[in-house]
């Protein structure tokens, strides 16, 4: 949320804000909707859809690091990557290994 705050005020900005917000709260929503499933297909379907969203949200991450030249920003998209593995080890142990063919590892 701070790096959201941190944007310009500009409509890229403003927009840029919007868009990291939704994709990374929706990220934290899926994995609590994952984290009480009714089945291990609905585990991995919420769990799949939050790891949507991480990639999407490391997307937004990579503008705003362009905008904010914040070193903070390079330490959050670190931490998506790992977030990512975790969440990947999750489905591996739930059977799914899907996930690893479409890993993104670019910095």
């Amino acid at each position: 949320m701070w790096i959201c705050e941190q944007l310009p005020q500009g409509y890229a900005g403003r927009n840029l804000a919007d868009q990291l917000f939704r994709s990374s709260t929706s990220v934290a929503a899926n994995y609590a909707e994952a984290s009480e499933p009714e089945s291990d297909a609905d585990f991995i379907h919420k769990l799949k859809i939050a790891l949507k969203e991480l990639k999407e949200s490391r997307a937004w991450l990579r503008f705003a690091r362009e905008i904010l030249r914040d070193p903070f920003v390079d330490s959050v998209i670190c931490e998506t990557f790992e977030i990512q593995k975790m969440m990947g080890a999750s489905l591996k142990k739930r059977g799914y290994n899907g996930w690893a063919s479409k890993m993104d590892t670019e910095n």
